[in-house]
């Protein structure tokens, strides 16, 4: 059966922040790098066959902390980055009220729309489970994607829990179906 372990990324000064960052290149902060290290940390007790990740160099950066530690290459694929926010990237909700009023979530605003977001996030699981046959893959993104992935991928599933920073979430392929092993655990972020 094929395994895919989702991991979001580590944290940035805008996830502190509380900016939406969507495609915004925003880098790991330090705290970020410690998570991402605590991580391969872990993952070094089990066994993965290859490494994906968004383009994005927050999510770059933590799965080559974690390539590293494992000795995979990391493949990026733009099907794994953030949602788009449009105008709202590098606000913060009380900016957005400020800027567009209490309703702003209700407008376009450019933002793209969950459906797009989780096509993207199936696709790519299609491709893992076609490519990637019997193995087991880790997926670095990033929280929409992820998040609104796991939805359709595992809808039997109650994924409403916010996914942490460097959380691993692992789905499998059986009986024609994803099933979920483990959801958004950030054990090894709690143990630093």
């Amino acid at each position: 059966m094929t395994q895919i372990g989702f991991i979001r990324h580590g944290i940035t000064d805008w996830n502190m922040a509380k900016r939406a960052q969507g495609h915004s290149d925003i880098p790991l902060n330090e705290t970020g790098r410690s998570q991402a290290r605590a991580l391969a940390q872990r993952l070094r007790e089990e066994q993965w066959d290859a490494l994906y990740s968004s383009d994005l160099s927050r999510a770059k950066e933590t799965a080559e902390i974690v390539g590293q530690a494992l000795g995979l290459s990391v493949h990026t694929d733009t099907r794994l980055r953030e949602m788009y926010c449009g105008e709202i990237e590098g606000t913060t909700v009380e900016e957005r009220i400020e800027r567009w009023g209490e309703g702003w979530h209700e407008l376009s605003l450019g933002v793209e729309k969950e459906p797009s977001i989780s096509d993207r996030g199936l696709s790519f699981a299609a491709y893992v489970a076609e490519k990637h046959p019997n193995q087991r893959v880790l997926v670095v993104s990033h929280g929409a994607l992820i998040g609104y992935t796991l939805k359709r991928l595992i809808p039997h599933v109650n994924t409403e829990e916010h996914l942490h920073n460097t959380s691993i979430t692992k789905v499998y392929w059986q009986d024609d179906r994803w099933e979920c092993e483990l959801y958004n655990c950030a054990k090894h972020v709690n143990d630093m």
